[in-house]
């Protein structure tokens, strides 16, 4: 009984201790570690959502900036197109080609009706109808003796010819064609091409030859991935450019879109050719380049449309990939009724003058012409239009 009593006075004070801490807020609980360390990431995890989803959305509108940038920076901007509200004057005479575009051009030599020979001339990078050197150093009692007619002509893009954004080697050797045709040069007509100019004749050579009486190609631009160089040869020409050049013509090779932006950019060096770099004269190069000063009258309308559509895309053309290449031609004279001439300086430092002899060798049809101690703008010295002409006209 004694006990009895005792053990509910026991149970009375508990259920009174309780009741009192229960009143006072005292309640004492007990929590397991990892519930408190799920507490804790969740409160941690709460305050830290807000500034990663920022970090986030500044991130994303940096990189789309970026990529803007990049767009912008790439695009050339677009050209001025002669005779539009906002391009250049319509100077020249011109003709219309198949495609609607405009082709100009300008007449040297005996007038086109009196002459017995009738050459085009194809400029080369940064030139235009004015640069005609063979018709600048070719002897005026020599053409009126021959009965020479040279028409120059704007390639697309440059002075006051349309651009073609589908420029190609097939497309240029439709457009010499054509304007062959329509100044009535006749069946058959010669071609003298300098530099990239020279390139192009290529082109003519694969796709009309049965249009050309003879050609010549004065230090002609060498394409270094044409197939059936030979890997040695070609690299060892390849390097021996200036590190800024191999990087401007890998850049138009594999990267044509880039080819714009790689050659305006302040960060580091272009191409040393588009640049006109003194770098690419020879020392007769130097001797010859006061010859050049009657060019400061035209050199402003060469890129006049915009860099891109003239110098720009002939650097794509000259070093892109080609659908042919010109070591696979066959000869277009098998009987002898015209003759193939390459002019080449061994000192030219603007093209890779150590594969002209062995292009020459492959085509075997080929006149070669190697120059000792010329460079570059040879053709532009004392009576060398005399001889380059006398030599296609009189087969030698």
């Amino acid at each position: 009984m004694e006990s009895c009593v005792l053990s509910n006075h026991c149970c009375h004070c508990v259920r009174s201790n309780t009741s009192q801490k229960m009143a006072t807020g005292g309640v004492t609980r007990k929590i397991s570690a990892a519930s408190a360390r799920a507490h804790t990431r969740k409160k941690h995890n709460t305050k830290s959502s807000f500034p990663s989803g920022i970090l986030r959305t500044a991130l994303a509108v940096l990189f789309i900036g970026f990529l803007a940038w990049a767009y912008q920076a790439i695009r050339p901007p677009p050209p001025k197109i002669c005779g539009s509200p906002d391009g250049p004057p319509i100077t020249a005479p011109r003709i219309k080609l198949r495609d609607g575009r405009n082709l100009a051009y300008k007449e040297h030599g005996v007038p086109r009706d009196a002459a017995k020979y009738k050459i085009i001339y194809v400029h080369a990078i940064g030139s235009c109808r004015h640069d005609a050197v063979v018709a600048k150093t070719l002897s005026p009692g020599v053409a009126e003796d021959l009965g020479v007619y040279i028409v120059s002509f704007d390639r697309p893009g440059y002075g006051e010819s349309d651009p073609d954004p589908n420029l190609t080697a097939k497309s240029l050797a439709l457009d010499i064609e054509e304007l062959a045709d329509k100044l009535g040069l006749g069946s058959k007509f010669y071609l003298i091409g300098f530099s990239l100019g020279g390139q192009i004749v290529w082109g003519c050579l694969k796709y009309i030859p049965h249009r050309l009486a003879g050609a010549a190609l004065l230090n002609p631009v060498v394409n270094y991935w044409w197939s059936g160089l030979p890997a040695n040869l070609t690299n060892e020409a390849f390097y021996q450019l200036k590190p800024q050049d191999q990087w401007a013509y890998r850049v138009a090779h594999y990267a044509p879109w880039l080819t714009y932006w790689w050659n305006t950019q302040q960060w580091f060096p272009s191409s040393s050719v588009i640049a006109e770099s003194a770098d690419t004269l020879s020392l007769q190069d130097l001797e010859l380049v006061s010859k050049l000063s009657y060019r400061e009258s035209f050199v402003s309308q060469v890129r006049q449309q915009g860099e891109y559509e003239s110098v720009y895309r002939s650097f794509n053309f000259a070093f892109g990939s080609w659908e042919f290449s010109p070591l696979d031609l066959e000869n277009p004279f098998p009987n002898n009724e015209g003759s193939i001439h390459l002019w080449q300086g061994d000192e030219d430092l603007a093209v890779a003058a150590k594969l002209q002899p062995y292009i020459a060798e492959k085509l075997p049809w080929i006149h070669y012409h190697e120059l000792q101690g010329a460079g570059h703008l040879f053709p532009y010295a004392e009576g060398m239009g005399d001889t380059i002409i006398k030599s296609l006209l009189h087969g030698k």
